[in-house]
């Protein structure tokens, strides 16, 4: 692909004096393996007949290079290319072998984000998953990922939780059994308890709501003995709770950063640029969104309490100081957010332009149940474990004899989230996502477990026969195996995982026509056609891979 590029530009050059970048795009089958209508945007630019233009540059490369089979022109000047099979055979062994664009750039991602005394639900689950395959696409592509996350220890959730906590333990009949007793899998549930207990108390109660708004003050400032130790209790409880479902994920991250680290930071930094930056309104500090489109917003309260802006300016300084030679800081949030981030990164930019340009935010869209949206404010959220549990549930009663190693429901619950575009709202289906018959993790699996079981039938490691020609089905799996470079290109460049796994589904379909009407085993043509399911079984592992989904042998 990319000697093709290369040679319609030198084409352009030669033939018209045109310096510009070719597009190559992969058209149907019947017409080739790409096509560009790189002649339409000359003919325009040039004021010539595109089908002249066209003809032209298909006469100049069939003239340059011995790759191409074909090289036709096509309606108003498209021009499609065909491989020879010798090219397309080298591109399909070397599928897996992909480039390293982001050799030597350290980048950082931060996704995940669940705050601790609060229960860990099914958005945070799905921000962990996305962020993880792209922390994965970054990595494969040469860049050093580091995975962060970071946890809103401060502020009024923490103080309703806490207040909870006091009081349920004041009520308690066991006056004996502290929170640390209380079983991993209890203590989310305990605290997310005390946390709904707290909410109801602050919107019913005006003593309690005095007296959360007082601990919510000796919070950030740390000076009272009591409080100092539940809050500390309850983070190290709500972390190890969250730490055990990143454990059953498979998901790593490097730092966790704490907004009550943030705080004193980003309150120093507003100060600093008050009355240049930032101005005062009503007794708070505000940044005017307003004169550079956006919308004002507070950064400190007329009480002189940061608020999530101030937090997330405190955050960013901490990040650069713990990672000053990164190239790119990458934010994952629920696009709910992305106003709000507007806002701050252009008041950031105002503060520290080089910082604000290699900060970004990425968001995506709202995931639902068919018991519709969540409220942690309630205490009425879908938990991420309960969830991960019904899947497993599930596909126990579709793969009662499934080895827990191959991670089946893990499968069906990061495919069933990632093969969505990126942004777009997601109504997840469980039967559907562990179902063997149509778009799924499980399918896949076991699309991977099938190819190594022809490969070890086969009896034949590494078997491959020299390439003369390819028959119609040979040469559509050996296209669509060569076209993983490019798809994982794509996916990378644009932190889009959904490409990967529409990808994988649809060269797991082709490789379903190949192999109901292609004898391997046993065949004349048996080495090549098993050197094809073992480029496919590389392909669907390495694919598989980038999604954080194991690829096991059996199934």
């Amino acid at each position: 692909m990319d000697e093709l590029k290369a040679n319609l530009k030198a084409a352009c050059k030669k033939l018209f004096g045109v310096d510009i970048e070719p597009e190559l795009t992969r058209p149907e089958e019947k017409f080739g393996d790409y096509a560009t209508n790189l002649a339409l945007q000359l003919g325009k630019q040039l004021g010539k007949n595109p089908r002249q233009v066209a003809e032209q540059l298909a006469q100049h490369v069939r003239g340059e290079t011995s790759h191409m089979l074909e090289v036709n022109v096509a309606g108003e000047g498209f021009i499609n290319f065909t491989l020879t099979d010798e090219v397309l055979s080298r591109a399909v062994t070397s599928a897996t072998k992909l480039s390293k664009p982001l050799d030597g750039q350290e980048i950082l991602v931060e996704f995940g984000d669940p705050n601790p005394f609060k229960e860990m639900h099914i958005g945070h689950l799905y921000s962990y998953i996305v962020g993880d395959s792209i922390s994965k696409l970054l990595e494969t592509s040469g860049a050093t990922v580091r995975r962060l996350s970071y946890h809103g220890d401060v502020g009024l959730h923490v103080a309703r939780a806490i207040f909870g906590l006091r009081e349920l333990e004041k009520e308690s009949k066991d006056r004996n059994k502290s929170l640390s007793d209380i079983p991993v899998i209890e203590r989310e549930n305990f605290l997310g308890i005390a946390y709904a207990y707290g909410a109801d108390k602050y919107e019913n109660d005006q003593v309690s709501r005095r007296e959360m708004d007082v601990i919510n003050v000796h919070i950030y400032d740390k000076d009272d003995p009591e409080i100092n130790e539940l809050h500390e209790k309850g983070c190290e409880l709500s972390f190890s709770y969250f730490d055990k479902i990143l454990d059953l994920l498979s998901i790593p991250y490097d730092k966790r950063y704490l907004e009550s680290d943030t705080a004193s930071i980003g309150i120093e930094l507003v100060r600093k640029h008050h009355g240049t930056v930032f101005k005062e309104s009503h007794g708070a500090v505000i940044y005017e969104g307003e004169r550079v489109g956006l919308h004002t917003r507070v950064f400190i309260t007329s009480t002189g309490l940061p608020t999530y802006e101030t937090k997330d300016l405190g955050l960013v300084t901490l990040k650069n100081r713990d990672f000053p030679g990164a190239h790119r800081s990458i934010v994952i949030t629920a696009h709910e957010q992305s106003e709000y981030f507007k806002v701050m990164l252009a008041a950031l930019s105002e503060i520290d332009t080089s910082l604000a340009q290699k900060t970004s935010h990425l968001s995506h869209g709202f995931l639902s149940l068919s018991t519709g949206k969540m409220s942690s404010r309630t205490g009425n959220v879908y938990a991420a474990l309960t969830l991960i549990e019904q899947v497993e549930q599930s596909v126990r009663k579709q793969f009662p004899n499934s080895d827990a190693s191959d991670k089946t429901d893990i499968a069906a619950l990061k495919y069933g989230w990632l093969k969505h575009r990126l942004g777009s709202d997601i109504v997840f289906n469980i039967a559907e996502a562990v179902s063997l018959e149509g778009n799924s993790g499980p399918y896949l699996q076991y699309a991977h477990a099938r190819a190594c079981s022809i490969i070890q039938k086969a009896g034949v490691t590494d078997e491959k026969a020299k390439i003369e020609s390819f028959e119609p089905k040979e040469r559509s799996l050996a296209r669509k195996i060569s076209e993983y470079p490019e798809v994982v290109k794509k996916a990378t460049d644009e932190l889009m995982p959904h490409y990967i796994c529409t990808y994988l589904y649809e060269l797991a379909q082709t490789f379903n026509s190949f192999y109901e009407s292609n004898r391997i085993i046993g065949n004349e043509r048996q080495g090549l056609r098993l050197g094809l399911v073992k480029n496919y079984q590389e392909v669907l592992e390495n694919g598989l891979g980038l999604l954080n989904i194991a690829a096991p042998e059996s199934i």
